[in-house]
């Protein structure tokens, strides 16, 4: 196990740097000049706009610049915005308001999506399952801004339960409503899976063994049924939580959580190359992190999963 996760982590490093890399010179290439717009509509003085530039590191080629930013991204600095504040202390202050805001809905999505998946699963064909397909499928095709102002105008204009937006982003209770719409497409997708997996399992060979051996019934289903049937789910989930944090841009601006998606529409907004590139930076290791932690619990759920 331990030369395969040390093996994993060599792996990660091309991929690091290839993404990384296509990111700076996506950013880069954006139009218009982020220096003379640092001026507004006023005409920026020759003198200073090359004065800004060069502390800035916009003076040099594209190429310069990259070698610069990857020196400087292996010591942990992640450069500056154009205000000249570091990249590093914008991060420090929306990253945590997104953890918590996917970590709820994940944990959202986890718990209610095997819960509704499992059962469905077990009464396949009866009414609670043809209404699980239903349902899912009606949250896959609400976009997510339509859900958002659904739930926002339901929960906290008309029954007054929350409040429209988050006033306080260190508010769990706050962050409730908006991790509930940013996981509810990701729990329609874990109940499927899990409701399709469950079914095809309580057809296997091992699990008319287990009930011929007369074990109790919560043991076949919790041991047997639910640890082989989870496999698929644990591969969405493990590639769903990097999807929380980065697809949190529009349900951050709904809510006016003061995240990552508000930093990075911001920092897209006015062309600052280096913070979006310092949050894709985060964003990548997050997904390469949580694909490894996938990996590994392979072997947790299913014992016939060993890794040389």
């Amino acid at each position: 196990m331990g030369r395969y996760v040390a093996r994993r982590l060599l792996q990660m490093i091309p991929v690091f740097l290839g993404t990384v890399t296509i990111i700076f010179f996506m950013t880069r290439m954006l139009p218009g000049d982020p220096a003379a717009a640092m001026w507004g509509d006023k005409a920026a003085d020759p003198a200073q706009l090359a004065a800004f530039k060069h502390d800035r590191g916009l003076d040099l080629s594209k190429w310069q610049q990259y070698l610069h930013y990857m020196g400087d991204l292996f010591t942990g600095d992640f450069g500056k915005t154009l205000n000249g504040r570091p990249v590093i202390d914008v991060i420090g202050e929306a990253l945590p308001v997104t953890i918590r805001l996917a970590l709820l809905a994940f944990v959202f999505e986890l718990v209610v999506g095997i819960g509704i998946g499992l059962f469905a699963g077990l009464r396949r064909g009866k009414a609670f399952d043809k209404a699980t397909l239903v349902l899912t499928l009606l949250l896959i095709s609400i976009p997510v801004p339509v859900l958002g102002f659904i739930f926002q105008n339901v929960f906290a204009i008309q029954l007054g339960w929350v409040t429209p937006t988050v006033q306080s982003s260190t508010n769990l209770g706050q962050l409730v409503l908006p991790a509930v719409v940013l996981g509810s497409i990701s729990l329609a997708y874990v109940a499927r899976l899990t409701r399709t997996s469950i079914a095809e399992n309580l057809k296997a060979d091992y699990m008319r063994t287990a009930v011929a051996k007369g074990l109790p019934k919560r043991k076949v289903i919790g041991t047997h049924l639910l640890r082989n049937s989870l496999i698929p789910v644990v591969t969405f989930l493990g590639t769903d939580l990097g999807a929380l944090m980065g697809g949190a841009i529009v349900t951050e601006g709904i809510f006016n959580v003061q995240g990552v998606g508000h930093a990075l529409y911001q920092a897209i907004g006015r062309n600052e190359g280096a913070t979006v590139s310092g949050f894709v930076v985060v964003l990548v290791l997050v997904f390469l992190f949580a694909s490894l932690l996938v990996d590994l619990l392979y072997a947790v759920l299913d014992p016939r999963i060993r890794y040389a």
